[in-house]
C-alpha cells in the first residue's frame, strides 16, 4: 500500500484556518452512487479531512452530509488528496448560503487545529 498521494503544495495552498471537529459523514460518489461513512477530523469553511479506510480517488465528485448533534451540513465536494488506508481531503463545491451559516456556527465553537496534514 502506498502511504500517500499528496500535492507538495497542499499545506501552503490553504486560505482559511482548519478547526478540529468530531462529526460523522455520509459520502455518496456522484457517478456510481457508492456510499461510504467516515469521521471528520478537521474542517474549514472550504473543506474537510475525512477519516476513511477506503477513501475515494483524487478527483472524485461527491455529495456529503456531515452530521453533529447540532444538525447537519450538506454540500457537494471533490476529493483533492488521499492518504491511502487513512482518509482524504475534500474541498466543498458551492455550498448554499444556508449551509454555510450552519458551518460558520460550528466553526465559531471550535478551536483552530494545529495539525499539519
Amino acid at each position: 500500500m502506498g502511504h500517500s498521494i499528496v500535492s507538495p503544495t497542499c499545506s501552503t495552498q490553504r486560505t482559511v484556518p482548519r478547526y478540529t471537529c468530531v462529526a460523522v459523514t455520509e459520502i455518496v460518489e456522484s457517478t456510481s452512487q457508492t456510499c461510504i461513512e467516515g469521521k471528520i477530523r478537521e474542517i474549514s469553511r472550504k473543506g474537510c479531512y475525512v477519516d476513511s479506510l477506503n477513501p475515494f480517488p483524487v478527483g472524485t465528485l461527491l455529495n456529503l452530509v456531515i452530521s453533529r448533534n447540532q444538525g447537519s451540513f450538506a454540500t457537494k465536494g471533490k476529493v483533492i488528496y488521499v492518504h491511502e488506508g487513512f482518509g482524504m481531503g475534500v474541498v466543498f463545491l458551492d455550498p448554499t448560503y444556508n449551509q454555510l451559516e450552519i458551518l460558520d456556527y460550528w466553526l465559531a465553537e471550535h478551536p483552530r487545529s494545529t495539525d499539519a496534514l
